[in-house]
């Protein structure tokens, strides 16, 4: 899908609820209720999300028609969609459709809007459907501030490339062990491990944070002395630096436990090389959907992206 050159459109990225989701698997209200409250739920929460997204999403677009013409665009779509460069993108939902939305986007701000401020914290939804009127007028005139993120590239060795805007995951699409060769500057090794977690100061307060409170909680347990551990889990979006992480790394002796932590950087990216004869993976911000093959022989290239996302503030 495009568009006119030089023109630009306000485009709306949405989702579909859990009402929706759970309609496409029963063909009907009745049937989703059902299954709903058999398993001991709630279904009236189902439907008050429903009707409170289904509102947020059309006060937003009434609210952007009067600055401009706004397209309305599922999420589902964004892989196959080309933005104009002159487009404005604003994402209603939770905080992973913000990052979702980011790594399809080449420079044009992205704004990220709360439908259900009572039910999501938002750290990536600054802003509500009624603070819409006052702020979507000053982010058409580019009045209002915005941020760069930091992304994440993989790229093989065939020439695939996948961004993340949070994290990337190397290993095994299954729960056993992955196999791989590691390598950041002069030190290099085999590992057996869960998997490598990459991540953007955007993501980590996410699942790097989650690791490294493991960590330190097992070193805290086990530490003769008792002593307090403190691990600096987040850094700044835009940083010039990415941090990786390998999960629950096992010492053989054929593989290594000595790279398992530490930056990665332009001048000094980590490359990893599949041992895994079948389903090896690398998967972008939590989407187990969105993945490239990391079989035998493949090797990665991890390093920071080309392009910085834009999030109006």
């Amino acid at each position: 899908m495009t568009e006119p050159a030089g023109e630009r459109k306000l485009v709306l990225v949405k989702r579909k609820t859990r009402l929706e989701d759970l309609l496409v698997r029963f063909n009907s209200v009745a049937q989703a209720r059902f299954y709903v409250e058999h398993l001991g739920a709630d279904f009236s929460d189902y439907e008050r999300e429903h009707e409170e997204y289904v509102q947020a999403v059309a006060m937003t677009l009434d609210c952007l028609g009067r600055e401009g013409r706004p397209y309305l665009l599922e999420r589902v779509y964004l892989p196959n969609y080309i933005f104009g460069p002159a487009d404005l993108v604003f994402a209603i939902g939770q905080d992973g459709m913000v990052a979702n939305t980011l790594k399809y986007l080449s420079g044009q701000p992205l704004v990220g809007i709360n439908p259900s401020p009572q039910r999501w914290d938002g750290v990536l939804l600054p802003f509500q459907v009624r603070d819409l009127p006052k702020v979507v007028p000053e982010i058409v005139r580019g009045a209002r501030p915005c941020k760069e993120v930091t992304m994440a590239s993989a790229r093989l060795s065939d020439g695939q490339n996948l961004l993340a805007v949070n994290d990337l995951f190397v290993g095994q699409r299954s729960h056993v062990s992955a196999r791989y060769q590691i390598s950041l500057g002069d030190t290099s090794e085999a590992q057996s491990s869960s998997g490598v977690i990459v991540s953007t100061g955007l993501g980590s307060t996410g699942w790097l944070k989650s690791i490294l409170a493991g960590a330190a909680g097992v070193l805290r347990a086990t530490h003769e002395s008792k002593a307090e551990v403190a691990i600096r889990t987040t850094f700044p979006w835009d940083a010039d630096f990415l941090l990786f992480s390998v999960r629950e790394p096992f010492p053989s002796k054929v593989t290594g436990t000595g790279l398992v932590f530490g930056q990665v950087t332009q001048k000094s990216p980590l490359r990893l090389v599949s041992q895994m004869p079948e389903n090896g993976v690398i998967f972008s911000d939590g989407i187990e959907s969105d993945f490239l093959e990391f079989n035998a022989g493949m090797e990665a290239r991890i390093a920071l992206a080309e392009r910085k996302g834009l999030l109006v503030g």
